[in-house]
């Protein structure tokens, strides 16, 4: 499976203002799984007064890396997932849920559509949480149906859809087409095999963006976040 992401080639990472070594102290910690020393770096070079600053120039970038490790090969892909779940934890103690900080980002959600596949969907999940953003999470094996329903329900901004089988990504024309006139405000962003095989395919089923990888996910929704906040 691919991660759902940006389709725009000139989507990258946060740029990090943290000193190399810092940075490579806290990639290390994450590929050796070691929660201790995540979080020791975290606690010793982040101030409590600027959560956001810390985690766009050290916890995401570090996070980005250990992705693109992955992608050449470097890293095993449970350690990228582990290391998702890390960063999400440290994101959570310095970002509860209820914070006042969040209170100005859009609505989202993510959902693994048919398929019942969840690395990529957890990986995703994991690297948006730890960018400090709020996604709800409604699953895999998620019907049509019960996709529409939830967007609408929730009034979803910035929707992610995975699939990795083609019936799957095929309905995804039709999930987001009635998304779209329920609840045209919605942006949709889709990712999996079928997206990568066809290039053009995510233009097909209506889709906003599509993309290759979790860090072009963060930085897509990041772009889409600030054109929806008021």
């Amino acid at each position: 499976m691919t991660d759902p992401g940006s389709s725009h080639s000139g989507a990258g990472g946060a740029k990090s203002h943290v000193p190399s070594p810092l940075l490579a102290d806290m990639e290390n910690a994450l590929i050796s799984v070691d929660r201790a020393r995540a979080g020791r770096i975290v606690r010793e070079s982040c101030t409590s007064g600027s959560p956001f600053m810390c985690l766009e120039t050290l916890v995401v970038p570090a996070l980005e890396e250990v992705g693109r490790r992955w992608e050449t090969g470097d890293v095993a892909l449970s350690q990228v997932y582990m290391s998702g779940r890390i960063c999400e934890e440290i994101v959570v103690l310095m970002l509860p849920a209820g914070d006042p900080r969040r209170v100005d980002q859009p609505k989202m959600a993510i959902a693994v559509l048919e398929d019942h596949h969840t690395l990529g969907k957890r990986i995703v999940l994991s690297v948006l949480r730890a960018g400090g953003f709020d996604v709800i999470d409604y699953g895999h094996g998620v019907s049509v149906d019960q996709l529409v329903e939830g967007v609408t329900r929730d009034k979803v901004i910035i929707l992610l859809i995975s699939t990795l089988m083609l019936p799957a990504t095929i309905r995804t024309k039709e999930a987001i087409a009635r998304i779209r006139k329920l609840h045209p405000e919605t942006k949709v962003i889709v990712g999996g095999a079928p997206f990568l095989f066809d290039p053009l395919l995510w233009k097909e089923v209506g889709a906003d963006a599509m993309g290759h990888a979790a860090s072009d996910t963060l930085s897509l929704v990041k772009q889409m976040a600030g054109g929806t906040q008021k």
